[in-house]
């Protein structure tokens, strides 16, 4: 039940990518609205996942899930309505705030019900979730938008949520254990969450819309305030934690050196990710002329790859796993690197390309199942759901960070869509992806050196 939530979030993140360029021409959108369509929903979704796991643990798991699946639904059909680009922003928004209330129970259960070898695998079944949400998300897309039906172009992508979620909220209804007592003496830190999202909002909106608009002063004013807001987010932290109260995010979990090498490293590499599938959208369909259905299915390959690293982990003996999150992070660079190499042979497009991607979503599928599995080995079971907020925040934040930081490169350099510049673009991308890569290869082995334990002494 819960990894369907997960698949159906995934797959609202994919499927976005490929619908960008129909929204944004259906719409008359900007190159940063569309961002924000993608990314208003990554926002909301990240900003709100640690407090989604707060309100489970206040009110109970199953009431929390079908409030999330709830304001999904309904946030989807609204999205499907939208008339306008500022409607479907905000409803894409509102469809982040409902995964993230349904989604943090995912982990957190992983890891107070599983242990050993069961969690590894455990773990392997939620990333088969993730990678089978963002290939149903990218074929999907691509399809649904193709057929065109009764000539509503992009909007039956978010129109199928509609059954499905109101089928999974009947289902929940059946099937989820009736709610214990919350936990009363736990309280929800709004003032942590007010700073995180101000920090969060002030940070990505002026990269999104920057280029778009030529960089204006409001956008350098806003990057200048979201440092001394996080800050303050920060402090806050510490002052409700030193006050005996319980902060947003627990300090014994990102004062650990070993999690939060390996949270860097996790992020480095959902950054490029994000961004790719967001560039590779746009390069394929606005680049190359092709229709969304062909960009929708040029992702399969890397999203399909990506679902083997869990069951590959499961198998490696448990001498090798230590190297196995900087491992696959060189795979993913290497696979980088030969998409560029590929580009600037002369390659635009074809079964080369999509077999490479593969190789790419190998490395992230084995580098991002062995992070999260070794985080989650690296505390006690009492901090599970602060580390599945943070964990499935960070990476929501990254991802949010790529399509702002790698996507505005991309359509900078690419501005006027031919087919040259969108390659040459595409390469730009492609080679800051694979230094993003080598430096979380980096990060994850200063973690590795570390022994995981360590965490877990300091904080029992």
């Amino acid at each position: 039940m819960l990894l369907a939530a997960q698949f159906m979030a995934n797959v609202d993140t994919a499927i976005v990518n490929i619908a960008a360029p129909s929204i944004q021409s259906d719409l008359g959108a900007s190159g940063g609205e569309a961002g924000l369509v993608i990314s208003g929903y990554v926002v909301a979704y990240a900003v709100l996942l640690v407090t989604g796991a707060r309100l489970g643990s206040l009110h109970g798991h199953r009431r929390v899930f079908n409030t999330g699946m709830t304001v999904f639904t309904a946030a989807s059909l609204a999205c499907a309505l939208a008339p306008d680009s500022l409607v479907l922003i905000i409803a894409r928004v509102v469809q982040g705030v409902g995964a993230a209330l349904m989604v943090p129970q995912v982990l957190s259960g992983i890891q107070l019900h599983f242990a050993g070898q069961q969690r590894i695998k455990a773990l392997g079944y939620y990333a088969v979730a993730l990678s089978g949400g963002a290939v149903a998300g990218q074929a999907l897309g691509g399809v649904l938008i193709a057929a065109d039906i009764f000539g509503t172009g992009w909007r039956p992508i978010f129109l199928i949520n509609v059954p499905v979620g109101l089928l999974l909220i009947a289902a929940a209804m059946r099937m989820m254990p009736r709610d214990e007592k919350g936990d009363e003496s736990q309280e929800l830190d709004l003032r942590g969450m007010a700073l995180l999202s101000a920090a969060v909002l002030l940070l990505i909106v002026p990269l999104l819309l920057g280029t778009d608009q030529g960089w204006p002063a409001w956008t350098w004013v806003c990057l200048g305030l979201s440092l001394p807001v996080l800050v303050a987010f920060r402090l806050s932290q510490r002052e409700l934690s030193a006050r005996g109260g319980r902060p947003l995010i627990a300090e014994e979990v990102i004062r650990q050196p070993v999690v939060r090498w390996w949270l860097c490293a996790h992020g480095m590499t959902t950054m490029t990710y994000f961004a790719l599938l967001f560039v590779l959208a746009v390069y394929l369909q606005e680049g190359l002329g092709r229709g969304p259905a062909y960009a929708g299915l040029a992702m399969v390959s890397w999203v399909a790859a990506f679902g083997l690293g869990g069951p590959l982990l499961a198998r490696t003996p448990e001498r090798s796993r230590a190297m196995m999150p900087a491992v696959g992070c060189l795979v993913l660079a290497v696979g980088y690197v030969a998409l560029w190499v590929y580009l600037v042979a002369g390659g635009r497009s074809g079964p080369l390309m999509f077999a490479l991607l593969g190789l790419g979503g190998l490395g992230l599928g084995i580098s991002s199942n062995s992070l999260i599995s070794a985080m989650t080995f690296a505390l006690p079971g009492r901090y599970a759901a602060d580390l599945s907020g943070v964990i499935s925040t960070n990476a929501q934040l990254a991802g949010a960070l790529g399509v702002a930081a790698l996507g505005g490169v991309y359509l900078f350099l690419a501005e006027n869509g031919s087919a040259q510049l969108s390659g040459r673009a595409l390469e730009v991308v492609l080679c800051i992806s694979a230094v993003l890569s080598l430096l979380s290869a980096v990060a994850a082995r200063l973690a590795t050196r570390r022994p995981a334990v360590e965490g877990t002494h300091a904080v029992s």
